[in-house]
């Protein structure tokens, strides 16, 4: 009886330490995006599993407009994935409030980032880093070769020139000037207007001053953005307020307009559908220092309730290597890697976009950090404000002011 009660105790220990083991080769990565299942299953996790036997790692995502509260339901009840896409501020940095993901400073990989790429994933003060960075999306425009050589046209550096060619394009009766609708309002703003306004603002210059309450929304450079964005209206499609971001795409993508506000996203979509070229937004004049809205998009933590971290930092590290950096780059065209490693990016367009870093300066989405925390929502806000300057239903006055009441009524530093 002893034996059997002793062989049986030996069984189940074994057991636990085959589970221990088998558990501490396995990895599942949460994250929203699905249309890259693909790639992390075919290309990614294998060349990961090639420097690193033995570590099985499952890439599980979940739609977009359901990941944000699914993951946090699955994080507080101690079953979301050892690996966790980060969204860019503050929704990651409610998770590492609350608990849930790991403090990486000082993490292997975590080396390879400047610190104003691991913004979109600090606490406010900078002490913590709670995701590595992953990716950036830059926006700028992108114009069909073929239109721009009919009509004998060049891509802009100044907003002078650009509105000549516009104008250009216009009295030809041909095509559309510049291809976007507001429909959906979103694009206006973190498109066009997070595209274009840096140049005026002087990018995180401006941004900062913002927080920090020295600047205004109704101060001259912001004011000014909106301006330029009103006299952008009158070359939109006809119908724009009607016109959805896919009407949009399939517009530029059948070559009925000459210039089409871009994400880098955009990128995959188009290729193949026509011959276009990307220039960054113009300058306001001849010899203004440009900026370029080059906004964090994507970052990587590690869920604190992970029973494999030792394999989940193994992978971070990886996800900081040039290998990744190389192949995440090439491979989601558009989504640009925020390591200091240097990247032969292979898509022409893509190379376009990423070469601009070299003559511009970076910034992000001006009111991504700190400022969309109150009511009323200043994301929401400007995404209707842009939308109405378009739609000549608001004047650029009325939309600095009314952004800058709302943003006055919850942050102490603008009151």
């Amino acid at each position: 009886m002893q034996r059997l009660v002793a062989g049986a105790a030996c069984a189940a220990t074994l057991a636990m330490a085959l589970a221990g083991h088998a558990q501490a080769g396995n990895l599942t990565i949460e994250s929203w995006r699905v249309d890259d299942l693909q790639l992390w299953q075919d290309v990614l996790i294998p060349a990961f599993q090639k420097k690193n036997p033995g570590i099985t790692v499952k890439f599980s995502p979940t739609a977009p407009t359901e990941y944000d509260s699914s993951l946090a339901a699955r994080l507080a009840g101690g079953t979301a994935g050892d690996l966790v896409a980060c969204r860019p501020f503050d929704v990651s940095l409610s998770l590492y409030n609350k608990g849930h993901l790991e403090k990486l400073d000082g993490k292997p990989g975590m080396e390879f980032f400047a610190p104003a790429a691991k913004t979109a994933w600090q606490t406010d003060d900078g002490k913590d880093t709670f995701c590595m960075p992953i990716a950036s999306v830059i926006h700028g425009f992108f114009y069909n070769t073929k239109i721009f050589k009919e009509l004998n046209l060049e891509p802009p550096k100044t907003e002078a020139e650009f509105f000549k060619l516009l104008d250009t394009v216009k009295a030809s009766g041909k095509y559309t000037p510049l291809v976007m609708g507001t429909s959906e309002q979103w694009e206006s703003h973190q498109v066009l207007f997070t595209g274009i306004g840096p140049n005026y603002w002087k990018g995180e210059e401006g941004r900062k001053a913002l927080i920090s309450g020295k600047a205004k929304f109704t101060d001259p450079q912001f004011v000014a953005a909106w301006e330029y964005e009103a006299k952008l209206a009158q070359y939109l499609p006809k119908g724009a307020s009607a016109q959805t971001y896919s009407d949009s795409q399939n517009m530029f993508a059948l070559g009925k307009g000459a210039v089409y506000p871009a994400g880098s996203w955009d990128i995959a979509y188009f290729n193949g559908k026509l011959d276009m070229g990307a220039f960054p937004p113009p300058v306001p004049k001849a010899g203004d220092a440009c900026y370029i809205s080059d906004h964090n998009d994507i970052g990587m933590g590690v869920n604190k309730k992970s029973k494999n971290k030792e394999d989940a930092y193994k992978f971070l590290a990886w996800l900081g290597s040039q290998e990744f950096a190389d192949l995440y780059t090439n491979k989601v065209t558009g989504f640009f890697s925020l390591s200091n490693h240097l990247i032969s990016v292979k898509d022409p367009i893509a190379k376009q976009m990423i070469g601009w870093r070299k003559g511009c300066a970076s910034t992000i989405r001006v009111n991504s950090q700190i400022l969309n925390r109150g009511t009323p929502s200043m994301e929401n806000e400007m995404w209707n404000v842009n939308a109405q300057v378009l739609n000549g239903k608001l004047t650029p006055k009325d939309a600095a002011a009314k952004i800058q009441a709302g943003f006055a009524k919850w942050y102490k530093p603008q009151q």
